[in-house]
């Protein structure tokens, strides 16, 4: 048994964008909007510029640019204090997964109050939130059409994941071309998250035909795309790319993700590593370590990449995406765990504590507890 709705409706392609006040219009969206972006949009004109479209179709922008990698509660208190004081009626996130995650965040405290932590610990029942238009600039998060928002807990320092369908945006936006000024590292590192989150939205034990259609399509585009996206960064690829982390985020926004991603959200916590980047890292120790409780759903994996044949037995299957991810990972530049700036053993124990207490943990193929997380730790450290 398994359950789908989405509520988002998705406008893609080259140039949509430039169409961005029309769907607003079309899907009722008052004109005072709170641009919600971060600080490098801005320098690179992409904010002025799309507020520029919306005030010359007659909305009222204001741009609010204070979010930065792992957005903490803070941002979205000032966030919510700029949409009060631009008495805004909704919100239009633009970059990537921080300012959309924000964005989401910043619309449901406006509208239904409390903290990001509030939500995330129920303590305080999920509301209808002012309405989100999302629109990535990165081809990684998929948050555009998630039912979730990762923010970091003041004080602690822990990611707190706030989850409902509440949460999904009701319009997403996505334009290829807003990608083409990615760097190299930045490309290969959210790209490589949005292959996680086909890997872990399929794979999970929440999985369902419905996400693993959408993850099927998304692991062979990413897997084929994100290298020449990375060194090329043609227009082809880069659709490629966001269509890619598109239906990745189609497939994981129904079910959940899973190990990976609890480590990854621990190491940005401690260390403040980047998103994707700490995604990319993990990914291979995490699977070697899952698969003698996931021969099946990796081999489904490697066939799905055309790392492996139908006839391949599993087993055999299963390694072939291992191997083949590895070669893959090295040749987009991927760093070592033990290469991270910050990361030291002995905070191992702490590390393993907040990626267990991560919620994503019971959707793991493979039971996992404190002791589990440090064992990858060590083998991702020793690598």
């Amino acid at each position: 048994m398994f359950s789908y709705s989405i509520q988002t409706h998705i406008e893609f392609g080259e140039g949509a964008v430039e169409q961005l006040p029309e769907h607003l219009v079309a899907r009722g969206f008052g004109r005072r909007l709170l641009l919600v972006t971060d600080p490098g949009l801005v320098r690179a004109g992409a904010a002025d510029r799309i507020a520029g479209l919306l005030a010359r179709a007659g909305f009222v922008p204001r741009v609010f640019a204070e979010v930065r990698p792992n957005p903490d509660e803070a941002v979205c208190f000032a966030g919510r204090d700029a949409f009060f004081e631009h008495r805004a009626d909704g919100v239009v996130a633009v970059g990537g997964g921080s300012s959309l995650d924000a964005g989401k965040a910043i619309a449901l405290l406006a509208r239904q109050g409390g903290t990001p932590s509030d939500y995330a610990l129920n303590r305080r029942p999920y509301g209808p939130p002012a309405p989100v238009c999302a629109v990535p600039t990165t081809a990684g998060t998929g948050s555009e059409v998630t039912r979730s928002a990762v923010i970091t807990e003041q004080g602690t320092h822990r990611k707190l994941t706030l989850k409902h369908e509440l949460l999904r945006p009701p319009l997403a936006v996505c334009d290829p071309a807003l990608t083409a000024s990615l760097p190299p590292d930045v490309t290969a590192h959210t790209g490589v998250d949005a292959l996680v989150h086909a890997i872990e939205g399929s794979t999970c034990k929440g999985a369902h035909p419905i996400a693993q259609a959408y993850a099927h399509e998304a692991l062979g585009l990413i897997y084929r795309a994100l290298p020449n996206a990375v060194k090329q960064g043609d227009p082809a690829s880069r659709h490629d790319m966001l269509l890619g982390s598109l239906l990745a985020g189609l497939a994981f926004g129904s079910t959940d993700v899973a190990s990976v991603h609890c480590l990854a959200e621990a190491l940005g916590s401690l260390y403040d590593t980047p998103h994707g980047l700490a995604n990319a890292v993990m990914l291979l120790p995490t699977l070697r370590y899952n698969l003698p409780y996931a021969v099946e759903p990796y081999a489904w994996v490697a066939r799905a990449m055309g790392l492996a044949r139908d006839e391949d037995h599993a087993e055999r299957a299963a390694e072939a995406l291992l191997g083949g991810l590895r070669t893959w990972l090295e040749g987009l530049g991927i760093p070592k765990l033990r290469d991270l700036p910050g990361v030291n053993p002995s905070d191992f124990d702490r590390l393993a504590e907040l990626a267990c207490e991560n919620t994503s943990t019971p959707s793991n193929p493979r039971p996992m507890g404190a002791h589990d997380y440090r064992d990858v730790l060590e083998m991702a450290f020793a690598d």
